[in-house]
């Protein structure tokens, strides 16, 4: 800031100092002092003397203005620029001194560019916390978990307590409640919601009711977390959900703390709408994960049991390790209307993932619906492939029936083959047989052509049945090689003699070794094996099959 040239007429101070006063200096829009150095006011201008009453010439600094009589006193060589606030307005003094030793103190009033320096930085801190909070509210779909993190964020920028409820079920609510350094605390309460003021309504959605309306005499004692004090001041505000109410936010303040103002509802409001949705978006999850799990589990391949005497046993790998379900299914099911045959099922879909396990279980439904008729293998993939065909969506699909019944130590099995690879026969001296049955595929053609197979497993003899997962799986030393049929029937006459369940595990597991890394279809692996000896399965006990995702 430099220093006005004189241009107007002389005036004397009380100190018998004459100086010379510039109009401009005099209307000047900030208020300015001269100061001598013994600190008596030598000059103030118009807008000097309206901020500070007592600005007179000749009257002593510390009477003037004491504050900066303070700062002149403070025995620096060179004055420095200060702030202070002055009958709450904030002031910045600025220096310019003289080469008499006088000094010119410009007073500049920043009070609203104080005001709203504040303002933005609140804002940028409020906007900051929201984003934070956003961040930390959606990093997890478990419903107990959001609501524990937004008690936990609630108290640590809003309130010095707060409380998470859930919309009730039978009169029952879920709570969480937290305390400013503390941990949060889960419960389930009985109370009506019109003990506190505007919770039921915001329970329904509807807006909050400001803070003033709500007496904290009058709250009920479950409303205080444990170890909280005395309640100066309650918000309660809902939680928006999608579409419909996730819950209510209970916010608590102590009663030294002093009351919310308006900013902090308003940012008390935001934050619920955040809340709220990251609440709704974890309890959708939850009912689709749900869902899912009770429409997966007839999709499932089933844990097998060793029936009539026979030992049965399954092994399924989907197409992607992340992936449960696919295209490739099996099912044993045990005689109908006093009938010994079992019915075994093995089949490929086309396609694999979700929409080809959508189609497997119609498939599945389907055949277990003609279980009456199961001895008649041909009569069955006719009906089948009838039903696929006035299916506009549906795919073809390759199956696989065998129809076994145990005979004294022996076992007998039909085999149909429809459009699928034939199953081999592990005789007990290592011998490996290619079922002769062959047909065509179901789903595809409008009529189904096939040739039935019998034959009689010794014990400890395998009927081996797999999908083409299993052959045409591509790895090897190369990685570009198929598993193959001669490879399978070499690991298959290595099984010779072995339980059902070995010999599922063994095939699995060359073939998951021979594939590697590389992407592959769904395999499935059947086997059904006429037990050595006189043990449990030979009367008819019960086993598990295996299920590899």
């Amino acid at each position: 800031m430099t220093e006005l040239e004189p241009t107007t007429g002389d005036a004397t101070v009380a100190t018998g100092v004459p100086t010379t006063v510039d109009s401009r200096w005099t209307d000047a829009p900030c208020a300015a002092l001269t100061v001598g150095a013994d600190g008596v006011l030598l000059q103030a201008n118009d807008a000097a003397r309206a901020l500070l009453p007592r600005a007179r010439t000749g009257e002593p600094l510390s009477r003037v203005a004491p504050w900066l009589a303070t700062a002149v006193a403070a025995g620096e060589e060179r004055p420095r620029a200060f702030s202070d606030v002055v009958d709450g307005r904030a002031l910045e003094a600025q220096p310019v001194p003289h080469d008499d030793g006088t000094i010119t103190w410009w007073l500049i009033d920043v009070t609203d560019v104080r005001s709203i320096r504040d303002e933005l930085h609140l804002e940028q801190a409020r906007a900051a916390f929201l984003s934070e909070a956003s961040a930390a509210l959606l990093g997890s779909l478990n419903l107990a978990r959001c609501m524990e993190v937004a008690a936990e964020l609630a108290v640590s920028r809003l309130a010095d307590g707060a409380l998470v409820i859930t919309p009730g079920a039978r009169g029952q609510y879920q709570v969480v409640d937290a305390v400013a350094g503390g941990g949060t605390r889960h419960r389930v309460l009985r109370f009506d919601p019109d003990e506190v003021p505007g919770l039921a309504e915001a329970l329904q959605g509807f807006p909050p009711v400001p803070s003033r309306w709500i007496d904290p005499a009058v709250a009920p004692s479950w409303i205080t977390p444990e170890g909280f004090g005395e309640v100066g001041s309650i918000v309660v505000t809902p939680l928006p959900g999608h579409g419909i109410p996730a819950g209510a936010l209970v916010l608590l303040r102590r009663a030294d703390a002093g009351p919310f103002s308006e900013g902090e509802e308003a940012t008390a409001r935001e934050f619920s709408a955040r809340s709220g949705l990251a609440m709704s978006a974890a309890r959708m999850f939850a009912q689709q994960a749900s869902i899912t799990e009770t429409l997966m589990r007839d999709l499932l391949p089933p844990s097998l049991q060793h029936v009539s005497g026979v030992e049965f046993a399954g092994g399924y790998r989907p197409s992607q390790d992340n992936e449960r379900v696919g295209g490739d299914f099996y099912d044993v099911h045990p005689g109908v209307e006093g009938s010994e045959e079992t019915l075994a099922v093995l089949g490929d879909v086309c396609g694999k993932g979700l929409e080809a396990a959508v189609l497997t279980g119609k498939i599945r439904s389907a055949v277990h619906a003609l279980l009456p008729m199961a001895g008649d293998h041909l009569r069955m993939l006719h009906l089948l492939n009838d039903a696929l065909l006035s299916d506009d969506h549906a795919r073809f699909v390759t199956l696989v029936l065998a129809s076994v019944t145990r005979q004294g130590a022996d076992v007998r099995v039909r085999l149909t083959c429809a459009g699928h690879p034939p199953p081999l026969i592990i005789r007990a001296d290592g011998r490996v047989e290619e079922a002769a049955t062959l047909g065509t595929l179901i789903g595809a053609l409008p009529d189904v052509h096939a040739t039935t197979w019998e034959t009689r497993l010794a014990p400890g003899e395998t009927c081996l049945m797999f999908t083409d997962g299993i052959t045409e799986a591509q790895g090897g030393p190369y990685g570009r090689d198929q598993f193959g049929e001669e490879r399978l029937q070499r690991a298959a006459a290595e099984c010779a003699g072995m339980p059902a369940e070995a010999v599922v595990e063994r095939v699995q597991m060359l073939a998951t070794e021979w594939v590697g890394r590389n992407s592959h279809d769904d395999m499935a692996v059947l086997a059904i094996t006429a037990p050595r000896g006189r043990h449990l399965t030979a009367v008819g006990g019960h086993g598990r099959g295996r299920y590899t995702a």
